[in-house]
Order: structure tokens, then sequence, then C-alpha cells
């Protein structure tokens, strides 16, 4: 995977975060979803290459970037910090402006990245999500049990992350196996990787505290934007998977246009895992936005 990338550790915002780079020309940077690292990309990643200069980062918690201490709010792990990583990741990689695709809990990093430096991005491709607020809002027992671990996680420390270190790869499976598409879009060297990274010391604190900012600071934060009618300036294209249940329990297309004012979408024949269920339609869908 990624045999034309290099590799690097770039300290950002207080913080080691973990990056491949390949390519040239203009800057896109992928951002990945739970339980994965940028190794999610691996499908799409060389051929996004012939037209841009692409970086795949770790978010802070996962992958080999760096896994600090959430904090008594959970603050660490806040959108507004995980986009900073990534705002001040790309500065120091020379991209002032730069697209974004992201997927999942990427995705949430990356709408926090488009809204608080919009002077930064300049197109934002989410997949399959809808905004945190309306998904929390809008919870019903359909979301609640294909999505049982949202609330798993945000279970006071340390009783999930004891639960996801006793058995990883159990943990792993139980989320990424219970899609529509099973076990089937994952190669074996991707999902060693995720394994691999999912053991590490440190990652189950780590993405169990990126859930709990989402259930409660992120949360301040999004409906600190909702009540001064702060909207996303940047054109979005909200993909999602026909056969997942984000596009099942909730409207993703209205959902954006709520909290964006340039919006448009559609679903993809496939479930969650959109990069690695359908490359080549996603390739397709993501270069006619940004050269559109």
């Amino acid at each position: 995977m990624f045999a034309s990338f290099e590799t690097g550790q770039c300290q950002v915002n207080c913080i080691r975060i973990h990056y491949r780079k390949g390519g040239s020309g203009q800057a896109l940077l992928l951002l990945h979803g739970h339980p994965q690292t940028h190794a999610m990309w691996h499908k799409v990643a060389e051929p996004l290459t012939r037209h841009f200069t692409v970086v795949a980062a770790d978010l802070r918690g996962y992958g080999d970037s760096e896994k600090p201490a959430g904090g008594e709010r959970h603050e660490a792990y806040s959108k507004r910090q995980m986009a900073l990583d990534m705002l001040e990741l790309m500065k120091a990689l020379g991209f002032s402006r730069f697209d974004v695709l992201a997927h999942d809990r990427g995705a949430r990093v990356a709408h926090r990245l488009a809204q608080d430096h919009p002077e930064a991005v300049k197109h934002l491709i989410t997949l399959d999500v809808a905004p945190t607020l309306a998904m929390y809002e809008q919870t019903s027992e359909e979301f609640a049990r294909a999505y049982w671990h949202w609330f798993f996680l945000i279970r006071p420390a340390p009783l999930p992350e004891t639960l996801i270190e006793a058995n990883p790869e159990l943990y792993l499976r139980s989320v990424m196996g219970a899609r529509s598409a099973g076990m089937k879009p994952f190669t074996e060297e991707a999902l060693a990787e995720y394994l691999r990274c999912l053991s590490l010391p440190g990652t189950a604190h780590g993405l169990c505290e990126d859930y709990r900012a989402s259930a409660g600071i992120d949360l301040e934060h999004d409906r600190a934007d909702v009540q001064v009618a702060r909207k996303l300036s940047v054109p979005l294209l909200a993909l999602w998977g026909a056969e997942g249940t984000v596009g099942r329990c909730f409207d993703p297309l209205q959902e954006w246009r709520r909290v964006a004012v340039n919006v448009r979408g559609k679903a993809l024949p496939c479930g969650h895992y959109i990069a690695e269920e359908v490359p080549e339609a996603l390739l397709e869908e993501v270069l006619g936005f940004i050269y559109s």
C-alpha cells in the first residue's frame, strides 16, 4: 500500500501526527474514520496522486499519531483541536489552502476544519455522515442498534478501554463486520494495519475520547454555530452509502443543507466503507466535484 508515498511524522499543535504524502500539484487531505487509520484510502490514494499532492494523515488518538490524555471535558479530542492538528500539518507541509476528502470520524473533523478555517479549505467531501448534532438529536432505535459503539465508547473510562484492549480483533470485527458488506471490502493487508494500530498502547483511550468529545464539547460548539446562524461556506459534496445506516436513518443532504450554504450530494451503491467498497465510483465523484 502507498508504494509511491513518503512517510512522515510532524509535530503540530503540541502533538505528533503521522502522515503519508505523495503526488504533485494542488493539495488534497484525506482523513479516515473509526476504527481505522489512513490505510483505509489505499485503493484510491495512488490514482489521486495523478491529480493532487495527496496527504493521508492519522487523526490524533489513531494509527501511529500521538495519543494524548483527553482531559476532564475530553477537550483534547474536540473536533476543534483535531481540526487544528490538520490545519497546522498542512501548513507545515507547505499548503495554506487545500481540498479535503474525509470519511466517518474524519468527516466530523473536516466539518469543524471548514467551519473554523474556511480560508484554508477549497472543497469539502464527506463520506457517509450527517452532521454530528443532527445524528445525536434524531437518534432512533434503529440507529442506536446499528451504531451501538457510539453509546458504548462514551461510557466513563476505563470500562470501554478495558474491554477493547482485552480483545482488539474482536472489537474491530464486531464494528466493521456488522455493516452491510461484512468483512468483504477489506484486504488482508489493510486489516492487519487496522489491528496493529488498534492494539497500540493508548489507541483504545484515544478513540473513546474522540467519541466522548463528540457527545459533549463538540455538541456545544455545534449548537453555538446554530445559535448565531453560522454555516459552512465552502463547497460541500456529501456522499453516503445507499445500503448504509446513515441513509436509512437520516436525510444526509437535507441535514447538510441545514448547516451549509453550498451543498450537493448523492448515495453511492455501497455501504459505509465507500473508499474500500466502490473506489472507482468515489474517484469519479471526487474528480467531478473538485474540477467542476
